[in-house]
């Protein structure tokens, strides 16, 4: 199986890697730390696996249109989007150029790597494209507005996508994790809930695409309390918005 992953040199997407790393399948890497990377690559080769590497900016959309366009040349199985940031929670107004960058590393760089890809699955009539939002992007804070913001942007991509070339028999699985310890996470200065180990949250992420599950929102009671929240009227879910956004550092 050929596996492309993005934001491959740390957290998830490391861990993905490495979870998939075996001799019947060709992992295809994609991250910006090209040493990091090259770490990744080489613990999945002793695994067996056969592993290409590309030091890529997702940021820089010429670059990933081409890298799309190099990646369609041969049949893709599986990519898993994962490469995303976060600027951290904090009071205030986030500045532009923050939302900015949120923005066109969670959610636009998804597009400009698939445009070339999506007509070769739908060429191949086979494909999965895997994309990892967050539980953040159901219901957003006043300390997280534009991570959650990209998110729930990403949310609408992935279901009007899976509409689009589920005919073609391309499988796009959304899903939709809590706080799971990584790199990411690991500068949160407040108290997590239902917060998972990295092996843990990955184990979840392997099954539900193993699964082809459309939506998978986890931890399950982390998703219920989130999704009780959203179906009570306004006035209550603003009292508990004010009841939980204790103050996040910065």
């Amino acid at each position: 199986m050929r596996i492309v992953i993005t934001g491959a040199s740390s957290g998830l997407g490391k861990h993905l890697a490495l979870g998939y790393a075996s001799s019947g399948n060709e992992l295809v890497l994609l991250a910006r730390r090209e040493e990091k990377l090259e770490e990744v690559a080489m613990q999945c080769r002793t695994r067996g696996a056969k592993v290409e590497t590309i030091v890529s900016d997702v940021n820089d959309f010429d670059a990933m249109h081409q890298i799309g366009q190099q990646l369609a040349n041969s049949n893709i199985d599986r990519i898993i989007l994962n490469a995303g940031i976060s600027v951290g929670h904090s009071e205030g107004v986030t500045p532009f150029n923050d939302f900015h960058r949120l923005f066109k590393t969670n959610f636009l760089s998804v597009h400009a790597l698939l445009e070339p890809i999506i007509p070769k699955m739908i060429e191949q009539k086979s494909g999965e494209i895997v994309v990892i939002s967050s539980l953040a992007s159901l219901m957003s804070m006043p300390t997280s507005v534009a991570y959650s913001s990209s998110k729930r942007a990403l949310n609408a991509y992935a279901e009007g996508l899976r509409y689009q070339i589920k005919p073609h028999g391309i499988d796009v699985i959304n899903i939709l994790p809590g706080f799971i310890d990584s790199e990411m996470t690991q500068k949160n200065k407040f108290k997590m809930p239902f917060l998972l180990t990295t092996d843990a949250g990955v184990k979840r992420i392997m099954h539900a695409i193993e699964k082809k599950k459309r939506f998978y929102p986890f931890p399950f009671r982390f998703y219920l309390l989130i999704r009780t929240s959203t179906l009570l009227p306004q006035f209550l879910r603003d009292i508990i918005v004010k009841f939980t956004n204790f103050k996040k550092g910065a």
